[in-house]
């Protein structure tokens, strides 16, 4: 397996409409749509997201992870993440990533915490609202009081913009089924 940075816009953009139906699923209304258009439109132009696949020898994704940028610019947050045909992938994956990047990541059940501890996530705080917070190895902050905010889209204004312009809406959907069905086969 090989971590690979998926960076060509038109295979981020499939890989990413790819990651938010895996993760939301068919049930999830609106939700995958406006992440991915959010991504699309603010975080991937200001460079505040990354997008990583994890592949085999021969380049098919095995899985995706997408970490955001923190608003100091020093920790990135997993805030995506799922594996295809392989269920070790993601965990392979985010091992990976602990290992090069200052890695964050927020869960809200005891399993989720396992699992990204079994990944590599060795540092853990509470955080509000009973989530815990897991730090890699390369995470410069040594204590919870250090962490900046994750950078987030405002979703709320995604969505009146879907309901008051028609025509992005549109736009919106269709580059996100182009996505889903551009999805690349090789990386």
């Amino acid at each position: 397996m090989k971590v690979v940075h998926v960076n060509a816009e038109a295979q981020r953009n499939a890989c990413l409409a790819r990651l938010c139906a895996e993760v939301y699923g068919q049930d999830a209304g609106l939700t995958p749509l406006v992440v991915f258009t959010g991504t699309c439109s603010v975080f991937f132009p200001q460079e505040a997201a990354r997008l990583f696949a994890a592949v085999d020898g021969n380049g098919k994704p095995l899985a995706l992870a997408l970490l955001v940028l923190d608003e100091e610019g020093e920790g990135m947050t997993v805030t995506h993440a799922c594996a295809f045909d392989q269920p070790d992938a993601q965990q392979r994956l985010i091992r990976e990533l602990t290992l090069k990047a200052p890695l964050r990541v927020e869960v809200d059940n005891a399993e989720k915490e396992a699992f990204y501890q079994q990944s590599g996530i060795k540092r853990w705080f509470g955080g509000v609202g009973g989530k815990r917070i897991g730090l890699g190895a390369r995470h410069p902050a040594k204590s919870v009081g250090e962490l900046a905010p994750t950078l987030s889209l405002d979703e709320a204004l995604i969505l009146r913009r879907f309901k008051h312009d028609p025509k992005a809406f549109e736009e919106a959907k269709l580059a996100f089924l182009k996505g889903l069905n551009d999805f690349p086969h090789v990386l």
